[in-house]
């Protein structure tokens, strides 16, 4: 939440928001079901994979779930021939964090459709 002090505004953190007790019945609530499932387990072969990242800057860099790899902080050092058409395969709307000078081999999935991406940086696209 971005709130308004006397001294300016602020992003403040709300720490369980919605208290889980509550949830369920909450209108827009939701209710889980037991057990666990895996992330993209209907992807064949080809699609899934590993990728080692390292981050070369001297600041955190963090990647979200649906970033095309290729597109990533220029930091960040690894094969972005290979990780053309993937993003990290992570829960939606999560991310991994880099720190500097860490190494980190993830696991990384294929798009959906064409695998194409363009117009997320500031610079000749990998598509051409």
């Amino acid at each position: 939440v971005e709130a308004t002090f006397p001294d300016g505004r602020k992003l403040v953190t709300i720490h369980d928001p919605i208290p889980a007790d509550t949830v369920q019945d909450a209108p827009g609530g939701y209710r889980l079901a037991d057990g666990s499932l895996e992330i993209n387990a209907d992807r064949g072969p080809g699609e899934r994979g590993t990728l080692v990242i390292v981050n070369t800057g001297d600041r955190p860099i963090q990647i979200g779930s649906h970033l095309h790899l290729p597109d990533a902080n220029l930091a960040l050092d690894f094969d972005r021939d290979a990780a053309h058409g993937f993003r990290l395969d992570i829960a939606s709307g999560t991310s991994r964090r880099f720190e500097p000078g860490a190494s980190r081999e993830v696991p990384i999935v294929a798009l959906r459709g064409r695998r194409l991406v363009p117009g997320l940086q500031l610079r000749e696209s990998i598509d051409g």
